[in-house]
């Protein structure tokens, strides 16, 4: 069986990356995403690509996916009924919060909607104190009273959170118990196995949030489960998680928050992938698709893992890949707003209607429109040929939603719709990097999604960015990172520690009991002992502050050696993020983190010889483009990448075209083609 197969479900298409174990070809693809059922399109891609290789299902060894099934669920609030059992007293938590103000002046902000209904968050007498020792029993009369409320309600799934479990979880086990005896097949969540960490709010919204996806999760992995082997698909299928690594499927039911972000962490973790192919470690990872664009950050070849996330209103504690999404693709459409100030996104036209150019029907403008009329898309076939559309279909949405609404004539409306999504994605990587006290001059940007390389020079410029870094299949790179992904579970126990040698013993047992558990899920995973790997991590902060700081350990115990390394990291990395360092305050550890890594097998991509006397291509035609900065449209070259052979270089400025994408080289920027196929653009100063 030669085929593996990773597959990225977006809003408006689904992309596979198909690579061929013996032959060692790569092969890439896009369908039509489903909005019904997204396990139909996948499907429907998996047949039309082995079919096209005259192949079928049985030849499959790999199938790995990233969903939006989470995600489309939280924001179209469509999750499961839930029930919240919690100590007496404290029920009102998820609608308190923590009663930060992050937008003090908004007077319109809107609190999230609530994922429980009313009357369905209760609270039992019971109590554990802060040092893990039982203050009041378990009233189980009263749970057995509450499950049996829950299941005549309607509730589906119960999460249950206690103050202090994360110490002592005796009390949450036991509801759980009685919840098994009382309603059996409700979908049921405890804190103190989802996520044993202090900070009551984040952890009960953790709790909650994975309640409300887990029936929702549980029919998905169902339906997607007999629609491959309806098909003879007979390998175990992975999904992605929101960290950048793969579990098995149903794993995915225990813990759907872990795929909230499940998409574009597979973009990050090919794009380090290519990163480390050329030499760069330092990169910004800007993937603008169809509906959205997602940011992110690798530094030292790694991406950057945040361990609490704000997911649709409400705190998620749990490790992910720190992505930045704003509503800015292909498909955002522009308007003129009341104030006569032209906005674009975050709505998007999505794949039906779709822009104005598909002649689908729709009528507004969108980004896709304004660059098929200023000529840096194909103004008449996409997708490498397999797409029509219309560019007067453009040009009319253009004129008639901005122009008429405007004193903007049809190329300063086109060229200042480009203009606004750029300044909202720049924004965006300034967010990620400037405001995080990085340079972003040091970084290259590697541009992915079927609209980045259309937009990355323009970003970069902007930026002062010098490198912009064109993969080879930029717009299926989501679903190369499926196949490049390894399998991952991150473990973490709170415990409030001076960061002192008198420590270490405690530590460390919790780093073994930690790795113990990490040993037993990739025993579940049928990960070979010789491809285990564990990282290990503190959550460190000074004393009498309220936020912590992850800091990596540099060993696999901890010494005192390592532990004076990590005080020292944690010093550097405040001074980087807030601009001091206190080398005379006490510092506490907090949280104890252990990530559990299996290696999984991975397609090699060979790299081919540099001919560094290899002649410019030729253009297949010229059109006429308007760059930003530019007045007027410029008679341009337009290539074709399969000609841009390993040591090509080409002058901008040129369009170059390919199935997936297109990449725009502007005026005073070069283009060279390096040995893995990688597009590396430059500006020339």
């Amino acid at each position: 069986m030669p085929y593996m197969i990773g597959v990225d479900v977006g809003g408006t298409f689904t992309d596979f990356s198909v690579f061929h174990q013996e032959s060692g070809r790569l092969i890439h693809f896009k369908h039509s995403s489903s909005n019904e059922d997204s396990s139909l399109a996948i499907v429907d891609g998996i047949l039309q690509v082995l079919q096209s290789e005259g192949s079928n299902t049985s030849e499959v060894c790999y199938l790995a996916h990233g969903t939006t099934v989470s995600t489309n669920a939280l924001i179209e609030k469509k999750g499961a009924n839930v029930g919240l059992i919690t100590t007496e007293g404290f029920h009102d938590i998820m609608e308190i919060g923590t009663q930060k103000r992050p937008n003090m002046y908004d007077t319109l902000v809107q609190k999230p909607q609530p994922l429980i209904q009313t009357g369905m968050n209760k609270g039992v007498s019971e109590r554990i104190k802060s040092d893990g020792s039982i203050y009041k029993t378990l009233d189980e009369d009263k749970t057995r009273k509450l499950v049996q409320y829950f299941k005549k309600n309607g509730v589906n799934s119960i999460a249950v959170c206690t103050l202090f479990s994360f110490i002592n979880p005796i009390h949450e086990q036991r509801i759980k118990e009685i919840i098994l005896e009382e309603y059996p097949e409700v979908y049921t969540t405890i804190s103190s196995e989802l996520i044993p960490e202090f900070r009551e709010y984040p952890r009960m919204s953790t709790t909650v949030l994975n309640a409300y996806l887990g029936p929702v999760m549980k029919k998905y992995v169902s339906n997607f489960q007999h629609s491959i082997k309806e098909i003879g698909i007979t390998v175990e299928p992975y999904v992605t998680q929101s960290n950048g690594s793969i579990i098995s499927i149903k794993e995915t039911i225990e813990s759907p928050i872990r795929t909230a972000v499940s998409g574009p962490s597979a973009g990050v973790i090919g794009a380090a992938h290519i990163g480390r192919q050329c030499g760069e470690d330092k990169i910004i990872t800007f993937d603008m698709g169809g509906t959205s664009a997602d940011i992110s950050l690798i530094e030292n070849g790694q991406p950057q893992i945040s361990n609490e996330r704000t997911v649709e209103g409400y705190p998620a504690h749990i490790p992910m890949i720190n992505i930045i999404t704003i509503g800015a693709g292909g498909g955002s459409i522009a308007r003129i707003d009341e104030g006569g100030i032209m906005k674009v996104g975050p709505e998007s036209a999505g794949a039906t209607p779709g822009p104005a150019c598909y002649d689908r029907g729709g009528e507004l403008p969108t980004v896709t429109d304004a660059n098929i009329y200023l000529g840096k898309l194909n103004q008449e076939k996409i997708l490498g040929g397999r797409m029509d559309v219309n560019v007067q279909k453009a040009k009319q949405a253009i004129k008639t939603n901005l122009c008429q609404n405007s004193d903007l004539d049809l190329n300063q409306a086109a060229n200042g719709l480009i203009a606004v999504v750029n300044a909202n994605m720049i924004r965006a990587i300034r967010v990620i990097s400037v405001e995080k006290g990085y340079d972003v001059r040091e970084f290259a940007l590697m541009a992915f999604g079927g609209a980045g390389p259309l937009h990355a020079c323009e970003v970069a410029k902007e930026l002062g960015i010098s490198k912009v870094i064109i993969p080879p299949a930029p717009g299926t790179l989501c679903s190369l990172g499926l196949l490049m992904a390894d399998t991952r579970f991150d473990f973490a126990i709170s415990n409030i520690l001076p960061a002192e040698e008198s420590s270490i013993p405690i530590v460390q047992e919790t780093f073994h009991q930690l790795m113990e558990e990490g040993k037993q899920m990739l025993k579940k995973e049928n990960i070979p002992e010789n491809e285990w790997d564990f990282e290990l991590a503190i959550d460190m902060r000074y004393d009498r502050q309220n936020y912590e700081i992850t800091i990596p350990l540099r060993g696999k115990e901890l010494t005192k050696e390592f532990l004076l390394q990590a005080i020292e990291d944690f010093h550097e990395t405040h001074k980087m993020s807030y601009g001091y360092r206190n080398d005379e305050a006490d510092v506490k550890m907090v949280s104890y983190r252990v990530a559990a890594i299996g290696l999984v097998e991975k397609p090699v991509l060979k790299s081919q010889k540099m001919n560094s006397e290899a002649l410019p291509p030729t253009a297949k035609t010229y059109r006429k483009v308007l760059f930003q900065q530019q007045s007027d449209f410029i008679q341009t070259g337009i290539y074709d990448r399969s000609q841009m052979t390993p040591g090509t270089l080409l002058e901008g400025p040129a369009i170059i075209e390919q199935m997936d994408t297109t990449v725009v080289v502007p005026p005073q920027w070069r283009v060279e083609t390096d040995g893995y196929q990688n597009l590396i653009l430059t500006e020339v100063k």
